[in-house]
């Protein structure tokens, strides 16, 4: 019996192992949308046999980030370009409601949490980690949410959020993972307006917050578009 609880306990970290890295690299785009997920290559590159990996990339179905194909064969998942226009629109109603929301509570303990991700936030844009920017910027829009007291919006929120991590790594990368301090800059106005009790002010800066994400990314996939279509054409 001992023996059996250590092999699940090896199994369930090995899992975890592969589920963070492979994770990491769908979500930095190491491992582009499409790329390929052989079971025996993975169990090979990691050294553990398939159980843990098949079950690590279960866990990435279950998060959206890896497909299994009709063939059977898996593969990191596509992004839905098509769908943007609707997950923008969600994205925004979710960005106001939430905030607006947590702007009409007080929490001192989720407030500590809140400044604490955008610390964190902070220090990633300023080393210019994108990841961490990410984790960090979902972590600080999910715990607001936390303060607004829906738990049905926190979790489709943070839903949101996870689905759109890829879409927000090609918004770093307009930048060249060099984010203005802008972006800084208006959470500190959230914060504050949250602290304020301004909900008003809370929904203006979620609007304009969300805006300036979604004009980003549209102008970043209208130069993509372009540049496809010139290179189809010489």
């Amino acid at each position: 019996m001992q023996n059996e609880t250590e092999n699940v306990r090896v199994r369930g970290s090995g899992t975890q192992s592969v589920y963070v890295t492979l994770r990491r690299e769908i979500l930095s785009m190491a491992l582009e949308p499409g790329s390929p997920l052989d079971e025996v290559r993975l169990s090979e590159r990691f050294g553990m046999s398939r159980t843990p990996i098949r079950e690590a990339l279960l866990r990435l179905v279950a998060d959206g980030l890896v497909t299994t194909l009709p063939n059977r064969n898996t593969i990191v998942a596509p992004i839905d370009f098509a769908s943007l226009p609707t997950y923008f629109e969600a994205l925004t109603l979710m960005y106001r409601v939430t905030t607006r929301g947590a702007a009409e509570r007080r929490n001192g303990g989720i407030m500590k949490s809140i400044r604490q991700h955008q610390k964190d936030f902070a220090d990633a844009v300023a080393a210019r980690d994108a990841y961490a920017m990410i984790e960090a910027n979902r972590e600080f829009h999910v715990a607001i949410a936390e303060l607004a007291g829906n738990a049905y919006y926190t979790a489709f929120f943070a839903k949101l959020l996870d689905e759109g991590r890829r879409i927000l790594r090609l918004y770093y990368s307009t930048f060249d993972d060099r984010l203005p301090r802008q972006y800084v800059d208006e959470h500190e106005e959230i914060i504050a307006a949250i602290e304020a009790g301004d909900a008003e002010r809370a929904d203006r800066l979620a609007i304009a917050h969300a805006s300036q994400i979604v004009r980003q990314i549209q102008d970043y996939l209208a130069r993509d578009l372009d540049r496809s279509a010139a290179i189809s054409l010489s």
